[in-house]
């Protein structure tokens, strides 16, 4: 099969399962119609003398009823779908003087398909395209092409146009009329359970109640239609891309997995951290390019190949000044996954990070851990918390591992990762019991310590969240996107160590021996003589777990920390 013909197939699909979903519509603006009808002839038969009598009467008035209220149901609800705005996904415009050569890349990408351009270019904070359709003036609605900002840093300028290729493609089913209604008529029905869902005054969800059932009614009735459509539609823009850098797109596809995956992890390991500070790092998608680039670096195996592709100029250079679209992709990275905080965030550079979040993370888990220990607000020395946790000096035989349940791994759409030290790698548990978490300790001193802080944790994490939760009102009212993850589970285990870690960090960094630092891919770190510590985490479980202070004492007395 030919690519044209493949299209058109492909098209003739999707309006037929347009059209199904018009039906849906036509059905239920019939029965909606239909009482109102027969109401009609009753009153149409006595105006001529015919159908007189007691029982054609009651007929007629029965009818007439049931019409009016099935003629207000189905306005009210007209109604709640016609005034319910689309949600439309938070990013940040890009006007064509900010981006002349992108666009001029877009237009010159949709007259080789042979498909209209779109209206605007925008940026979001996520690894991922589309085309969006929103309001450019009153009862209008423009088409919209949303590209994902990392792609920007981290693709190339041919990879950029090939990865759009097929969404610039939907631009001319998005024209179409059938598909267009029947995706205007979806949306709505969407839009409209959105207005009167959960999140909802009571009020609202009281009055509309019954309307938004028979919206849901709809959209349950139209949804499998509505899913073959769109998946006829990618499959229709899949195959009239292919005439263009089709072999450059297979490679492409490669680098946007490895942009993904270098995104999630770097607001896992690195933005987290800051923005429970109340601090958003300033340039998220240079950070992306930077972790991807020492990834490769450490790949020996991808790093030629991934030298030959740098050397060609990064997509952000289809921007006039690309870090001032950084830092609002940033900024509003930081309000969808962390909260609004009313508008309390600061900016940080990557050049301040460790000294304005690494060493203000260690120092405020010092304290909490000072407090937990007795101490008010301020940190506990390093020599009270090894005699506080060392069985003795020789730790007894246990069998187990000294690393504890893994941190949940995820990214922001699950549950972020708390600012962590040493790398963790095994696969997601679920949380031991408290009774298995007391017998990982080798004294009841480091459970009970344990105990008190995740306990002091959890609360705070809770109070941040509901805080955050709070602010989102500026985008959930219309949308209801949900744009706060859940804390992070963490086990005792890991929360003692991460906050003792945090103390010896602090007492190194003022010994003079260290200084805090940022690795791309792990987040914070301590570095000694310009180099990352990779053996701190594991002299720590030493001390948490089975009492024993002694590699911790000689790890001290190396970087210069005198404990007594």
């Amino acid at each position: 099969m030919s690519s044209g013909t493949g299209v058109e197939v492909g098209a003739l699909a999707a309006r037929s399962r347009a059209a199904a979903v018009l039906r849906v519509k036509s059905v239920a603006t019939a029965l909606a119609v239909l009482p109102a009808a027969c109401a009609a002839v009753l009153w149409a038969g006595a105006a001529g003398g015919q159908l007189e009598g007691t029982g054609w009467e009651a007929a007629r008035l029965s009818v007439s009823v049931l019409a009016v209220l099935a003629l207000a149901l189905a306005g009210a609800t007209a109604l709640l779908i016609a005034r319910a705005a689309p949600a439309e996904s938070p990013a940040v415009p890009v006007e064509e003087r900010a981006a002349p050569a992108l666009y001029h890349l877009v237009r010159e990408l949709a007259e080789r398909l042979g498909v209209p351009a779109p209206a605007a270019i925008a940026l979001t904070p996520d690894c991922d395209s589309w085309l969006e359709e929103r309001g450019a003036a009153p009862g209008v609605r423009a088409q919209v092409l949303v590209i994902g900002s990392p792609f920007l840093w981290w693709l190339r300028v041919a990879e950029l146009r090939a990865v759009l290729a097929p969404v610039v493609a939907g631009t001319e089913p998005a024209a179409e009329p059938t598909t267009a209604q029947a995706r205007t008529f979806v949306r709505g029905l969407d839009a409209a359970l959105a207005t009167a869902g959960p999140r909802a005054p009571l009020a609202r969800r009281v009055l509309l109640a019954v309307p938004a059932r028979l919206a849901r009614l709809l959209l349950v009735r139209c949804r499998s239609a509505a899913a073959d459509m769109e998946r006829y539609v990618a499959a229709a823009c899949a195959e009239r891309a292919r005439k263009v850098d089709y072999g450059r797109r297979i490679t492409a596809q490669e680098q946007v997995g490895l942009a993904y995956a270098g995104w999630d992890r770097l607001l896992s390991r690195v933005a987290v951290p800051a923005w429970r500070l109340g601090r958003w790092p300033a340039r998220l998608d240079a950070g992306v390019a930077a972790a991807l680039v020492e990834l490769s670096r450490r790949d020996r195996l991808a790093a030629d190949e991934q030298a030959l592709r740098l050397t060609e100029p990064p997509a952000s250079e289809l921007l006039e000044e690309p870090e001032l679209a950084d830092e609002a992709a940033s900024l509003l990275a930081a309000r969808l996954f962390h909260g609004e905080r009313g508008g309390a965030w600061r900016p940080v550079s990557w050049r301040d990070y460790p000294h304005e979040v690494v060493e203000r993370l260690w120092r405020a888990d010092a304290v909490r851990l000072g407090e937990v220990l007795g101490e008010k607000g301020r940190p506990c020395a390093v020599a009270r918390v090894l005699e506080h946790l060392t069985v003795s000096d020789s730790p007894p035989e246990r069998v187990g591992v000294l690393a504890g349940p893994p941190v949940r791994e995820g990214g922001v759409r699950g549950a972020p990762r708390a600012a962590g030290y040493v790398a963790r790698t095994e696969p997601e548990i679920f949380p031991e019991s408290p009774e298995e978490e007391a017998d990982r300790f080798a004294h009841p001193r480091a459970a009970a310590l344990a105990a008190g802080l995740a306990a002091r944790v959890a609360r705070e994490e809770t109070a941040d969240a509901g805080a955050a939760r709070a602010s989102e009102g500026v985008y959930e009212g219309d949308g209801g996107l949900p744009l706060f993850a859940p804390p992070p589970v963490r086990s005792g285990v890991e929360v003692l160590a991460d906050h003792v870690t945090s103390l010896v960090c602090c007492a190194a960094v003022d010994a003079g021996g260290a200084v805090p630092g940022l690795d791309w891919l792990d987040g914070p770190v301590l570095l000694v003589d310009g180099e990352r510590v990779r053996d701190l985490g594991a002299r720590v479980r030493s001390l948490v777990e089975d009492g024993d202070s002694i590699p911790l004492r000689r790890w001290l007395a190396r970087v210069g920390v005198r404990v007594g």
